[in-house]
């Protein structure tokens, strides 16, 4: 069903929003795969906070203008996917775990702090941890030392305790 005018300028408006909002955006080409599996990858995507939506590539092009997102409008071309994140890696993420287990699925393009990236730098950005498995990751290390220092002085308080009551 084509989209009146009304309907592709609401269109362009909600995804230049998202565009605004989003640090990354990844394109994938969605050829031959099943209803089912893509309702799959849109739960996967809501769970991680991307913004997943298949739509038609002109409208696209006009919501990218003028972004640092530009450079991927040449990139548009073909049956796509599109995933905007506000986490850097989410969306590359997300599209690159679906698509190791789905072969009908391939990653084309993406873009990130204004560099267009190929298949193979959306997946090297698929590979970074996300912001918070690196947060839990500072935290394990700052309280390494504190609770290193706990169980030392747990030890030497049980020992000075047992040479007490002996």
């Amino acid at each position: 069903m084509s989209l009146n005018l009304e309907d592709k300028k609401a269109v362009v408006a909600e995804v230049a929003a998202e565009v605004a909002k989003a640090q990354t955006i990844v394109l994938a080409e969605y050829r031959g795969v099943k209803v089912s599996q893509l309702t799959q990858l849109r739960a996967n995507a809501r769970q991680s906070g991307v913004y997943l939506r298949v739509l038609k590539n002109t409208l696209v092009r006009r919501a990218v203008e003028g972004t640092p997102f530009a450079g991927l409008a040449e990139q548009m071309s073909g049956p796509l996917i599109y995933g905007f994140s506000e986490d850097p890696v989410a969306a590359a993420k997300v599209l690159n775990e679906f698509a190791k287990a789905n072969d009908k699925l391939v990653l084309t393009a993406g873009s990130f702090a204004g560099k267009v990236l190929d298949k193979a730098g959306v997946q090297a950005l698929a590979s970074i941890p996300s912001r918070d498995e690196l947060l839990a990751r500072l935290l394990g290390v700052m309280q390494a030392p504190v609770s290193g220092f706990a169980r030392a002085m747990a030890a030497l308080a049980a020992q000075k305790g047992e040479t007490e009551a002996a």
